[in-house]
């Protein structure tokens, strides 16, 4: 048995006291870092949200919305209040739901989650970690833009909810929830929350095993989804600019709770749970996809007989496993290059055949050309020799004849004289 023995002094009660001061003025000096994902369809103010959660404007370029498929566009800026630093990353689902076959549209969702969590995965992986200064993407909370329908849940939304509760922290919210009455937006949240339910999608609970949350934190579960109202307008009411929508029947304030429910919004995800969304998704969601990934990989915790499994071993056993695949994978092709080469030069020697019998054709059908060529040149020679014949015999006789035709005309010259 182990005796502890107390060492809470008054100087050592002192230094305990001091020990929170010390982790937040660490954290504070190092930053904080929180990421954010947004899906919803076209036109629902998803960055006109943005903005008013954070109070300024993100530039950002208008995107065509064009695409065959969902594009996630991720824009990261640096928000300082006091000497807080926040590194914000704003993830859009570009062409979200505008696409008219919506069966895949969640698919480039989930790819880009997993994406971040293997770019994770990976750092922690190497021998020399920079955990420290390394830039987190992966994604903290997931705000669900729900259209006001005011009848149900689109299945398009079923889907892609269900498909992304495992992997991220989903807060629905109705967007633009101005455009229904009050009456209507109550049993529209009502019926969100009942199909929500009844289809298993599991969506973000506020903590409420702090108790200096837990009060206010149990409150708000009952008011998921939220109804919000995003403005960067600022219109005068009364003595003060408040951001609001007008309209020609009135004002939407948007920081009133009686008129929607920004505030709650805001204070749930900035200022009371932003850290525990942060430890959820490292907990929960991040350790959940690096459990599946290194089982996949082949490493356990536990041998088939329920004892420790070394890392070593499975490294080795992997390895082993690895190197046996890879010899064999070497035998397959280097017994498929000798099938290769024999059949390669089976054609070779086949060709070779061919050319050998063109070639005895082409020196048969020469040979016999080259007879025919002397044939018709002895030919032409026997009778260029008759015609030389016949042309030296017609020569003697003009000759002939000549000689003949001059004797007489002698005789006749000389019997004129006479």
């Amino acid at each position: 048995m182990i005796n502890y023995t107390p060492l809470l002094s008054v100087s050592n009660f002192k230094i305990i006291i001091f020990m929170p001061d010390q982790l937040v003025n660490k954290s504070v000096n190092h930053g904080f870092c929180f990421n954010i994902l947004c899906v919803g369809e076209t036109g629902l103010g998803k960055s006109t949200l943005m903005d008013t959660l954070f109070n300024t404007k993100f530039e950002g370029e208008p995107t065509q919305h064009n695409q065959p498929g969902v594009q996630l566009k991720s824009n990261t800026y640096e928000l300082q209040e006091s000497n807080v630093r926040l590194k914000l990353t704003v993830v859009n689902t570009v062409g979200f739901g505008d696409q008219i076959n919506k069966e895949d549209s969640y698919k480039s969702i989930v790819e880009f989650i997993d994406t971040q969590f293997e770019a994770y995965l990976q750092e922690e992986l190497k021998i020399k970690r920079t955990l420290h200064s390394y830039h987190d993407t992966r994604i903290h909370a997931c705000l669900y833009f729900i259209a006001p329908t005011g009848h149900s849940l689109k299945s398009l939304d079923l889907v892609t909810m269900k498909k992304l509760d495992s992997k991220v922290n989903i807060i629905p919210i109705i967007a633009k929830s101005d455009a229904i009455s009050k009456s209507e937006l109550t049993k529209f949240k009502i019926k969100i929350t009942s199909e929500l339910v009844s289809n298993g999608v599991q969506i973000y609970q506020f903590p409420t095993d702090d108790e200096t949350v837990a009060e206010i934190n149990s409150t708000m579960n009952g008011h998921l989804p939220f109804a919000v109202v995003g403005s960067t307008e600022e219109v005068k009411i009364g003595n003060k600019m408040v951001k609001a929508r007008q309209y020609p029947w009135g004002t939407v304030q948007v920081e009133n709770e009686n008129h929607c429910d920004f505030v709650k919004l805001r204070e749930m995800l900035i200022r009371v749970n932003m850290e525990d969304l942060r430890e959820q998704t490292h907990t929960r969601h991040y350790e959940l996809y690096r459990r599946c990934k290194l089982e996949e990989m082949g490493f356990k915790d536990t041998d088939p007989d329920c004892k420790p499994f070394s890392l070593q071993e499975t490294y080795e056993a992997k390895r082993n496993e690895f190197m046996g695949d890879l010899q064999k994978k070497e035998e397959e092709m280097r017994q498929m290059f000798v099938q290769r080469v024999k059949e390669k030069e089976a054609e070779l020697k086949e060709a070779e055949k061919e050319l050998h019998e063109k070639f005895d054709r082409l020196k048969k059908l020469h040979q016999d050309e080259k007879k025919k060529l002397e044939d018709k040149k002895k030919s032409l020679d026997d009778e260029l020799n008759g015609f030389k014949q016949k042309k030296t015999a017609a020569e003697l006789l003009q000759s002939q004849a000549q000689q003949a035709g001059g004797s007489t005309t002698l005789k006749r010259d000389k019997e004129r004289k006479k």
